[in-house]
């Protein structure tokens, strides 16, 4: 079928060729190009906006182009943060002809109030932006030689080569932080003197219900975008996993609070895993800044000095594991499951901050502190119902021998304090 012609999804974005009306080429199925360029920000003043219009051709085309042998796309990059050296600016091309491909970039206007309500723009002299590639061993944008760029089909788009990007790295170190918690959870309860298989299907059970609210609730936040495509909102998961481990835990009559405990520094291990793949992988980026401390990197479509917040949020996370691996394993807080709430809560309260600090906008200023009360909520709920096991006569507990080891009381199990 001939493709439709391309157009940005962005603001500010020109709409490409008409559909082409020959049937010619009805049977070459269209494909997609994904190209970077890259300009300097510029020195002091206050944050703008620019666009970068993208033309291009297909080489080898006899005669006269159809709408899928050319295109124009103009792609919008706001905010521009003056002082942050380098800003690379990667489109996406969608329902072109396959085949080589001759591509330029133009910077042709910026705007005097990045954001504002009615924006002033002004046209620039227009100027070339040239081709970027990307070092990862200087960790570093520059020029590429000018020549053809190929097709890929269009499926694959996100795949393509993006500065400071490896598509997939998110997913392999978030499966490798489920095997770490997992295997931390487990050598803690041994400590315990627990058998670790029911304790590790509550927090399977619990991870996988985060997950799929994790799906959900970016589902919500994000309604344009497709549900398998789209990302994860850690928010569902800080609500709903907490909800269903301490179910999952009472159903299975496991001594809660040493459970939730055991599970406490290998979560947060994770979460340090996971948050170095969303850097590597260029979501949840944080603002642009011309601040030091900023770190390029890329949120797949811009790249820039940003706020590292997944950085930030992994050492977070590697601290809040850290501590309370020592009072889960030095027994240092005179209640169980209060590891669990003081760790939740401090990563809570980190995470508000961080979110305030991403690129990204939330479409409510209401979700960042509904999210905060009701993790707030589940973690007092969780204390109460930790604090009232404890309460509870030895007698309650006695019969789940086969969980609490060979002495089969809560005494000699850990469970309680003596």
């Amino acid at each position: 079928m001939v493709g439709a012609a391309p157009t940005s999804n962005r603001a500010g974005a020109s709409t490409g060729q008409q559909n082409d009306q020959s049937g010619a080429t009805a049977a070459i199925e269209p494909e997609a190009l994904v190209v970077t360029h890259w300009f300097d920000s510029g020195e002091g003043g206050e944050p703008y906006a620019a666009t970068v219009r993208f033309t291009g051709s297909r080489a080898g085309v006899h005669g006269k182009p159809r709408a899928q042998d050319q295109f124009v796309q103009d792609e919008t990059i706001d905010p521009i943060v003056p002082g942050t050296g380098p800003v690379s600016i990667t489109a996406t091309v969608p329902g072109l002809h396959p085949g080589e491909w001759s591509v330029s970039a133009q910077l042709i206007g910026v705007s005097s109030g990045s954001r504002g309500v009615n924006p002033q723009w002004r046209s620039v002299v227009t100027r070339p932006v040239p081709p970027a590639t990307w070092s990862w061993r200087r960790w570093a944008i520059s020029t590429r030689p000018n020549g053809v760029l190929k097709t890929r089909w269009a499926l694959l788009a996100p795949l393509a080569r993006t500065p400071a990007v490896v598509p997939g790295v998110y997913t392999a170190l978030a499966v490798l932080g489920m095997v770490v918690a997992l295997a931390v959870q487990a050598s803690i309860l041994a400590g315990e003197g627990i058998t670790a298989l029911p304790a590790l299907a509550a927090s399977l059970l619990a991870i996988a219900a985060g997950l799929i609210a994790a799906k959900a609730w970016y589902a919500v936040l994000h309604p344009d975008e497709s549900i398998i495509r789209g990302g994860w909102a850690v928010d569902g998961f800080l609500v709903v996993a907490p909800v269903v481990a301490v179910v999952a835990i009472h159903a299975l009559e496991l001594p809660m609070g040493v459970v939730l405990d055991a599970a406490t520094p290998g979560l947060f291990f994770a979460v340090a895993l996971g948050r170095v793949g969303c850097f590597v992988t260029g979501c949840c980026a944080g603002r642009c800044t011309s601040s030091r401390l900023g770190i390029w990197s890329s949120d797949r479509r811009v790249g820039a000095r940003r706020i590292p917040t997944q950085l930030l949020e992994a050492v977070a996370g590697v601290a809040i594991g850290a501590v309370s691996s020592l009072l889960v394993l030095g027994h240092a807080l005179p209640v169980h499951g209060l590891t669990f709430v003081v760790a939740f809560a401090a990563y809570t309260v980190v995470r508000q901050v961080l979110l305030r600090l991403r690129a990204e906008r939330r479409r409510s200023a209401r979700t960042v502190p509904l999210t905060a009360g009701a993790a707030a909520a589940v973690l007092i709920a969780v204390a109460v119902m930790s604090t009232v096991e404890r309460s509870e006569p030895p007698s309650h507990t006695a019969g789940a021998s086969g969980v609490l080891g060979d002495a089969g009381s809560p005494a000699s199990s850990g469970s309680f304090p003596g």
